[in-house]
């Protein structure tokens, strides 16, 4: 993988959790807004590198059905060192990604909620590039907060906000996510 073709570098994954732990330090509750802003900035350099890969390949994003795409992305994802990932849908509306060892994770910081903003940005950008709207994304298990895994979903923004909303009521996201197909 030519990282440098694609505006893209290899950052250790201890520099990402240190980072996270600085800006949880550092500005208390709105460090999750700079790494998904981040995370956001990052996810075209990530899809062009994700491209490239393809390229290498002989196959185009633009022609994989949506089988291939989301084994091609996870695949992708594996082999840039993020960790395993398989999406699946919830019901006709909602993506899940998930990964039993997503590389933004860490399962020793035990942090109370799900922490994984960098990617839940770089997801939305990702992922909001083969979708016909923006999409938005929402962590709801993560390791770093004691869950077995890291569990994302995707959707459309608007779709995501009325799922957020269902879920601040108290409606757990399965059946929030469920109730909107």
């Amino acid at each position: 993988m030519d990282l440098a073709a694609t505006h893209c570098l290899a950052l250790p994954r201890a520099s990402l959790l240190a980072l996270r732990a600085a800006l949880i330090r550092d500005t208390g509750g709105s460090f999750a807004t700079f790494l998904q802003e981040a995370g956001y900035a990052g996810g075209e350099a990530v899809f062009a590198a994700f491209r490239s890969w393809l390229d290498a390949r002989d196959e185009d994003v633009d022609t994989l059905d949506m089988e291939m795409f989301q084994a091609r992305a996870a695949e992708f994802f594996r082999v840039a060192g993020w960790g395993s990932i398989t999406i699946a849908p919830v019901g006709d509306v909602v993506a899940m990604v998930d990964s039993t060892d997503w590389g933004e994770a860490d399962p020793l910081s035990a942090l109370p909620y799900p922490s994984c903003h960098y990617t839940t940005g770089m997801f939305a950008d990702f992922f909001g590039r083969t979708a016909a709207a923006p999409l938005a994304v929402l962590e709801v298990e993560c390791r770093s907060s004691g869950s077995a895994q890291c569990r994302f979903l995707v959707g459309a923004t608007e779709v995501m906000g009325h799922l957020y909303e269902r879920m601040a009521a108290g409606e757990h996201y399965e059946a929030a996510a469920q109730a909107l197909t």
